[in-house]
């Protein structure tokens, strides 16, 4: 497995690559691995010649500078998990690489899809993570690109991004993987203490009971359950439960066939965000 940290060695690597006609499928991450990480890995070495792993934990995507300290950094273990996938390629840039000095700031329009939800309570959030993904793309040029569905949101907005600026690249969109409980594998669960992490097993379970649910109750009775399921944990706080369209992410009035939960709780100091399908 190969590791550059500067952008012209990269280049010049998969440019070698692409003149032996091997497609390339890429893999963004924040590093912090875990086995949802993992299996995008292992999804793009079925479907490509070669696979390229980045970890850049961007600054620019983070409203917060504490979050952003307190990111988990990983590196000896990522690297590892990432030779068992196998991966071939992995991208670790330091930020001045990124984002030199005085390079003009790219600005991007979602078609109201930043409006809603995270994009909502993280102001700028979006625009930040377009900005490193336009960024990565330029330099890997892959064929197909590889993006978890706990994100959805994100999902959709590099999807938007990509028809604009990269139509020859394909985005493939991954199930979430969950841990035996359920709870969404993220980067972030391992800042959980063992009581919050005990208890934010409740997310995905208020989630799974608002898809039984979902012919028996309206919108508002199902939020408002789904709240008050999560809310009643001495440790969890829902910051916003919404029922949306999965292919605008306009919130609905009643369910039909495009219906998604989406939903961000406060776990501790810990935020974790979660989605479901409410059509099986």
């Amino acid at each position: 497995m190969k590791i550059f940290t500067k952008i012209r060695d990269i280049k010049a690597e998969l440019g070698q690559v692409r003149a032996q006609k091997k497609s390339i499928g890429f893999v963004p991450t924040m590093g912090a691995l875990h086995q949802g990480h993992i299996s995008l890995v292992e999804r793009a070495r079925k479907e490509n010649g070669i696979v390229v792993t980045s970890i850049f934990v961007n600054p620019t995507q983070f409203n917060n500078p504490e979050d952003l300290k307190k990111y988990p950094r990983t590196w000896e273990k990522d690297l590892e998990m990432l030779k068992s996938a196998p991966n071939d390629i992995v991208f670790s840039p330091e930020v001045e690489e990124m984002y030199p000095a005085h390079e003009p700031e790219e600005h991007f329009d979602f078609k109201g899809l930043d409006m809603v939800m995270e994009g909502k309570f993280r102001p700028g959030h979006f625009q930040g993570v377009a900005r490193v993904v336009a960024k990565l793309f330029r330099i890997v040029e892959p064929d197909r690109v590889y993006f978890g569905e706990k994100d959805y949101q994100q999902l959709l907005i590099i999807r938007k991004i990509s028809e604009q600026l990269f139509p020859d690249i394909t985005i493939v969109a991954c199930p979430t993987v969950r841990e035996k409980d359920g709870l969404a594998m993220s980067s972030r669960n391992a800042l959980l203490d063992p009581t919050t992490r005990s208890e934010a097993l409740i997310i995905f379970q208020a989630l799974l009971k608002a898809r039984e649910l979902k012919n028996k109750m309206t919108v508002p009775e199902l939020k408002k359950m789904v709240e008050d399921k999560i809310n009643s944990s001495s440790t969890l706080r829902v910051e916003y439960f919404e029922i949306a369209d999965e292919n605008n992410l306009q919130p609905l009035a009643e369910i039909n066939q495009n219906a998604r939960a989406f939903i961000a709780v406060q776990a501790g100091k810990v935020r974790l965000i979660d989605n479901l399908s409410l059509n099986f």
